[in-house]
């Protein structure tokens, strides 16, 4: 069994607990995933088998689509809405629309990003949840994001008793980026304390919430025996990477993953580049980092063979 399928990681459950679960359902170890969901968002988990997890690297740096609520009015420790209340700046009158669309525009392009501390990026060797628990304080990581897209998608909504207000968003955006801390440094340059109130994530990898299946699906597949026809291939993960079609000699050269010369293809390999071979992807070249005459194998599909 090889290949990927989008899960549809419902709210409770952590994205280990899904693979967990696949295991067993599928009675396969060789099972990874593209990108972490935290337990109190739901969405597309995509989920890769056996030779399918030498893409989740490659995976992990694609674009990712993600709609939920941004309040203004406090902030929490975790950043979400699961995290105690740590400051309060009351709404006392609605914030103008125009406003609101202008600073989530700013923040669209390659900008800069503090992970939140309640998050497994790693600082000394320890992840910084870890320290956040311990009550230790470090100097947290500056990092760059890519948002492609960043909308308000619904009336903001002004709530006069608790003194918030409430917008929906879309958001997509490049590997790394943490949409909570996008909700708060939105609230900072509206100049109140915010919180991310609500994710979901709608695609991923180019799999999208239409594509994915519940563990309960799953497991339905698994019982009635169709579970292979719900299984995506690699090659259909692979559409956006350049290709290139072997002959059956450059194909000999290839399969074992040998060095070839940069001038091998008559197309110039400049990026990862997806090798196939009578219809299926057997390998991934890239250009050598230390030798630019040479191109290396970046991964190789044996079970192809």
């Amino acid at each position: 069994m090889r290949g990927l399928l989008p899960i549809w990681k419902e709210k409770g459950m952590t994205s280990h607990d899904v693979v967990f679960r696949l295991r067993k359902l599928l009675k396969m170890k060789k099972i990874g995933h593209t990108g972490t969901l935290d337990p109190d968002v739901d969405g597309v988990l995509l989920v890769c088998l056996g030779e399918g997890t030498k893409l989740v690297e490659l995976l992990m740096d694609g674009q990712k689509e993600y709609q939920g609520s941004i309040t203004l009015g406090y902030s929490t420790e975790t950043e979400d809405a699961s995290g105690e209340k740590v400051s309060t700046t009351p709404v006392l009158t609605p914030v103008n629309i125009d406003l609101i669309d202008q600073k989530m525009a700013e923040m669209e392009g390659v900008i800069n990003q503090v992970p939140p501390y309640y998050s497994a990026v790693k600082v000394n060797g320890r992840k910084l949840y870890e320290y956040a628990r311990s009550g230790e304080k470090v100097e947290r990581p500056i990092r760059q994001v890519q948002i492609d897209s960043f909308i308000r998608t619904s009336e903001p909504v002004y709530n006069e008793s608790q003194q918030t207000q409430t917008w929906d968003f879309h958001v997509v955006c490049g590997k790394g980026t943490y949409v909570r801390t996008l909700a708060v440094d939105l609230g900072e340059k509206l100049g109140f304390a915010s919180h991310m109130s609500r994710l979901t994530r709608n695609a991923t990898g180019g799999f999208n919430q239409q594509q994915a299946l519940t563990l309960a699906q799953v497991q339905a597949a698994v019982e009635q025996g169709t579970i292979n026809e719900a299984i995506c291939s690699i090659e259909s993960a692979l559409t956006e990477f350049p290709s290139i079609i072997l002959t059956e000699s450059q194909y000999r050269d290839v399969q074992h993953g040998k060095l070839l010369p940069h001038d091998y293809f008559s197309s110039l390999v400049s990026e990862p580049t997806v090798l196939f071979y009578q219809g299926l992807a057997r390998a991934i070249y890239q250009p050598h980092p230390l030798k630019p005459n040479l191109l290396k194998p970046l991964r190789m599909f044996v079970e192809n063979e």
